[in-house]
């Protein structure tokens, strides 16, 4: 009996040193969000099902939560990039299966859709020209053939 006591012990120590090294492995990722592991006591029984003096058979693993405090928010040079201050998740789409995320990397595609690094769509609510916003979330696209290119002919300077 008390060698799978120490057994579980020695499970449930496995188990966090598990969850310690997937934080510190993802430290360094854009929206990842540390987890933590809850333990609880595993009581004995008897056959009459009487516990009242039983000890303690070990500890099991109850729980892996995910901790949704609020990260560090960084400056990046690049204009796509958002964050989300407080909770909440962005919403992609990545070819018809709608995603959450916490990662704000994003940029364009040449369509002018804005995509996050893996290339899916990230989704928001369209407004009319009257600004009201409609209830169906869509690919957000930004129009990037405002002006039609066209070749320089002349140039003047002035000193």
């Amino acid at each position: 009996m008390s060698f799978n006591t120490a057994l579980s012990g020695i499970r449930a120590a496995n188990i966090d040193l598990k969850v310690t090294g997937n934080n510190i492995a993802n430290a360094g990722t854009t929206g990842f969000k540390s987890s933590r592991a809850e333990f609880g006591d595993v009581y004995t029984s008897t056959l009459l099902g009487s516990t009242k003096t039983a000890a303690g058979s070990g500890v099991n693993l109850l729980a892996t939560r995910q901790q949704f405090s609020q990260g560090n928010l960084k400056y990046t040079s690049n204009s796509l990039d958002l964050a989300i201050n407080g909770s909440g998740f962005f919403v992609v789409n990545d070819q018809g299966q709608q995603l959450y995320t916490r990662a704000g990397s994003f940029g364009l595609d040449k369509e002018g859709n804005v995509v996050s690094a893996t290339g899916a769509n990230l989704m928001g609510y369209e407004a009319n020209e009257d600004g009201n916003i409609s209830g169906v979330l869509s690919p957000l696209k930004i129009n990037v053939n405002t002006q039609t290119p066209r070749a320089t002919t002349a140039v003047a300077a002035s000193y």
